[in-house]
């Protein structure tokens, strides 16, 4: 097993990051499309179900190359192929409704067929009993997300829909219990955390392409610099964790709790940067609205508090005013948008919380 601690990311897993710049787009577009004043539950249980599908196909695909990736032909190759497979799957959805789901499914299984090959090579290949066991575990979650997807694909029933769905739910679920094995031959902790930012950043592009139209000469006003700032204290918040208080050089880790982390915080996003949109619709129903914000701001500091369990020696974990400070804010600002739901009061109180957090963040830094 190697001790390297450190791995550089390499530019084909840059290039295969822009597959999924325009995969969080098409995604996005999902719940962007309002029916009377809200969005359906289904249209947030699709746009889950597919976003889960991308993200876990890129975790999976990201810690196989921690462990194993050499930046080989057949490494490259895998990378080519699955691009093409993602880019037809980003365009396999257009709607929310889980009956045009059919196609999507065959391509995810498709995807998720080469990333059992990939680990079925190693294998085959390495002569480590503790790799061949991580390697076992993961085909087997694999070809049971193949199977299920495939049959969602194949059979355009109830049944199988529900087989399809329940097949990406488990195989999400199944790598948090592979630990026992995967904490044999430890993640590059500084390669992971690397990668799993690049996507975040990925992930805050969108929030900046949703919040553009703020911008245009005639719809500009203080409400814009509000809505900016909320964006911004969130990305400092977020910069703050991962790039200053974090431990880079970590060893004998798995990723499980940090690769599940940030789920809250892609799906924490993903609500605020179509909630942003919300609040300056008068179709949309401003309670529906608010609630999306600070459900997204919820998800995205949940997010951040799980992270300090990685924070360095120096700099002191979670503590009760911390993790009060934000949810105190939370509830607050939520109460007095709900109280006076007009666009002015909505953004000021979005970025009054969002940069008394950031702060606080901050604030860790010079407790040492």
């Amino acid at each position: 097993m190697s001790n390297i601690l450190t791995k550089r990311v390499s530019m084909i897993e840059l290039f295969y990051d822009l597959v999924f710049a325009y995969m969080i787009s098409q995604a996005t577009s999902l719940i962007h499309h309002l029916h009377h004043g809200t969005i359906l539950p289904v249209s947030f249980l699709i746009f889950a179900v597919i976003v889960i599908v991308f993200i876990n196909s890129w975790m999976v695909q990201s810690v196989f190359t921690n462990r194993y990736g050499s930046s080989s032909w057949t490494d490259i190759t895998f990378y080519f192929i699955d691009m093409m497979i993602l880019l037809y799957m980003s365009n396999s959805f257009s709607n929310t409704s889980s009956k045009d789901l059919t196609t999507f499914f065959l391509a995810a299984s498709l995807l998720s067929f080469t990333l059992f090959l990939q680990y079925l090579i190693v294998f085959f290949k390495s002569s480590n009993s503790n790799d061949k066991n991580i390697a076992k575990a993961f085909c087997s979650i694999l070809i049971f997300r193949t199977l299920a997807l495939l049959i969602g694909g194949l059979f355009n029933t109830s049944l199988g829909r529900l087989v399809a769905f329940l097949g990406i739910i488990i195989s999400w679920i199944l790598p948090s219990f592979t630990g026992k094995y995967t904490k044999k031959h430890p993640i590059i902790f500084s390669h992971l955390l690397e990668r799993l930012t690049l996507l975040i950043i990925i992930t805050f592009g969108e929030t900046i392409i949703g919040i553009a139209d703020y911008f245009k000469p005639s719809e500009f006003s203080i409400n814009s610099i509000l809505v900016f700032i909320t964006v911004a204290s969130l990305f400092f918040a977020y910069i703050t964790e991962f790039d200053h208080l974090i431990e880079e050089k970590m060893t004998g880790q798995t990723g499980n709790l940090l690769i599940y982390l940030h789920y809250f915080i892609l799906f924490g996003l993903s609500l605020i940067t179509v909630s942003l949109k919300f609040i300056s619709e008068k179709e949309a129903s401003s309670v529906f609205a608010i609630s999306c914000l600070y459900g997204g701001m919820f998800l995205f500091y949940i997010g951040t508090t799980i992270a300090v369990h990685y924070n360095k020696p120096q700099y002191p974990t979670i503590s009760k005013l911390n993790l009060t400070s934000w949810i105190l804010s939370l509830l607050l600002g939520y109460t007095i948008s709900l109280s006076n739901p007009s666009l002015f009061v909505i953004v000021l109180c979005s970025a009054v919380i969002g940069t008394f957090n950031a702060g606080m963040k901050v604030r860790l830094l010079y407790q040492n």
